[in-house]
């Protein structure tokens, strides 16, 4: 996958795409946590049945709506918009992932599949590679 060249360059990595729309959202979830830590401590105030920190509460609950909301509107529409999946990796990914081995165990057992993906891991083959010829049946599988 590609992100969006938004801000590319940096001060140290030259022609370094900067994932700014991420981080930016993971500064917004670190704000909730915050907020909701207060939202938390606030509630946890109250005496005989009466909460005086109701106007803390409403204000965090009230702030992390309006940054998620912000910062949800702003991913959508500079991050997620201009994704470009680059199919030719995610091909290769799939091709040389261990985890498909998983759909071999109901064809030859478990023990026999966790030994072609330890065989595959070992000498860094992918599972086709690393299964015997009988296995002709599960090599069209994978």
């Amino acid at each position: 996958m590609a992100l969006p060249e938004n801000e590319p360059g940096s001060s140290i990595m030259p022609g370094k795409v900067n994932p700014t729309q991420n981080e930016a959202v993971t500064m917004v979830a670190v704000q909730v946590f915050g907020n909701d830590a207060a939202i938390g401590f606030a509630g946890s105030q109250g005496n005989f049945e009466l909460n005086v920190f109701k106007p803390v509460m409403i204000h965090n609950f009230l702030h992390s709506v309006r940054l998620l909301k912000d910062a949800c509107r702003s991913f959508a529409e500079h991050c997620v918009e201009g994704i470009e999946l680059r199919r030719d990796k995610i091909g290769a990914y799939v091709e040389n992932s261990l985890m498909l081995v998983t759909a071999l165990s109901p064809t030859i057992g478990y023990d026999k599949a966790a030994e072609v993906a330890h065989t595959a891991h070992q000498r860094k083959f992918n599972l086709k590679s690393s299964l015997p010829e009988t296995e002709v049946s599960c090599r069209r599988r994978i």
